[in-house]
């Protein structure tokens, strides 16, 4: 229906409605095209936002879990940081321990250095006197050698004249014995001749049997002692010359009684 009233008091000028209607539906597109986008928006924030809180939570649960490693780390680091506190303390101190072990040992080590230096001195010095006595021991030993040389000579000498020495005294002491015994036989057979000749009478027979056999048992006898004294001394005699010492003793004699 067509509007046929004046435009007037409504319009001040003629189409002022109808372009306002036209103004009107053309803002209510644009309300209807901004709802429709600001649904869109709007469903769109939704998701971002829903994807926004799971990743929040999944930060926070990460954070949550960060920070109990994180505590961990806290606590394994303060038990570490003790560990190695006192263990730099330990070390530290036996650190000074073997600074003072060091130090001792330095000063043994001076103390041996000196005494080696100390005992190389006496060592040069003993060696000096060593050689000086080695060559004067060398040169006296060439003058013992000299004298021993001669005292050999000497000595041999010498024993050569106390073995016939020797010799000669044992046979002198031999010869003596022996003519001792030899004169006991000789005054022993005469008197046994003188009683033989006596006891031709057969009166004077069987009183001089006696004596006669007395008689001839002891010139058996020094026979006897004469072949044993002959034969020791010949025994020493050959000793002394086979380089045997000590031999010159007397040959024991029995005294044999007269009859």
């Amino acid at each position: 229906e067509t509007n046929t009233l004046p435009f007037h008091p409504f319009e001040n000028q003629q189409g002022d409605i109808l372009r306002l209607e036209k103004e009107h539906q053309v803002l209510k597109e644009q309300l209807r095209e901004a709802e429709e986008k600001f649904e869109q928006l709007q469903s769109r924030s939704l998701e971002e936002i829903s994807a926004l809180e799971e990743l929040l939570k999944k930060s926070i649960e990460e954070t949550e879990v960060s920070q109990n490693e994180l505590d961990w780390f806290h606590q394994d680091s303060d038990a570490q940081m003790k560990k190695w506190q006192q263990e730099k303390k330990e070390n530290r101190d036996n650190l000074k321990a073997l600074r003072g072990t060091a130090k001792k040992h330095s000063d043994t080590n001076e103390r041996y250095l000196k005494s080696l230096a100390d005992k190389d001195k006496q060592y040069n010095a003993c060696l000096d006197t060593f050689l000086d006595t080695s060559n004067k021991f060398a040169n006296e030993k060439g003058k013992l050698e000299e004298l021993i040389k001669k005292s050999q000579g000497d000595s041999q000498e010498c024993e050569k004249r106390a073995v016939k020495a020797e010799i000669s005294v044992l046979q002198t002491w031999k010869e003596t014995e022996i003519w001792k015994l030899k004169g006991s036989i000789a005054k022993a057979e005469g008197n046994l001749r003188m009683l033989r000749a006596l006891s031709s009478s057969a009166s004077a027979a069987p009183v001089l049997k006696s004596q006669i056999d007395s008689w001839e048992i002891f010139i058996s006898n020094v026979k006897k002692q004469l072949e044993k004294v002959e034969a020791e001394y010949e025994e020493k005699i050959e000793l002394v010359q086979n380089g045997a010492r000590n031999c010159l003793r007397k040959v024991e004699i029995v005294d044999l009684p007269c009859p």
